[in-house]
């Protein structure tokens, strides 16, 4: 077998794995934060973390896939490892950085329902005041 389809191999094994694992994490923690921005309605904040998910999973799994190709043809074991290094190290970043911005948009959203929940009054107005006349 080829050395450069062995890399291949191995990078697809390695990077479907590692966007695997992250979006899972993501989605296990996430919902954590969507069923407090949306005050408990586990359905709606399922829904969201699934759709979230998707995303995640399809922008990741397509970098993976345009990724793929390579110009040089792998001659040893060495070069084996060099490809993977370059290519896993620049999906490990990818993966990072789809990490932090998910994060990222999960705290604004938290953030905006936190500052939602605070305008709203603890107590109902229980009565009006009554205007006097000449002040």
């Amino acid at each position: 077998m080829d050395r450069t389809v062995i890399a291949y191999v191995i990078y697809l094994v390695v990077s479907i794995a590692l966007t695997v694992w992250v979006a899972r994490t993501l989605s296990r923690n996430g919902r954590v934060f969507l069923a407090d921005v949306l005050h408990g309605d586990e359905k709606l904040a399922d829904a969201v973390n699934h759709l979230l998910v998707v995303g995640f999973y399809l922008v990741n799994l397509g970098f993976v896939a345009l990724y793929l190709s390579g110009d040089d043809t792998i001659e040893d074991a060495r070069g084996v490892f060099d490809a993977l290094s370059t290519k896993l190290g620049v999906v490990l970043l990818v993966l990072g950085v789809m990490h932090l911005g998910n994060v990222y948009v999960l705290n604004r959203i938290r953030r905006r329902g936190l500052l939602e929940r605070e305008q709203v009054p603890p107590v109902r107005p229980q009565g009006r005041v009554a205007a006097t006349p000449g002040a």
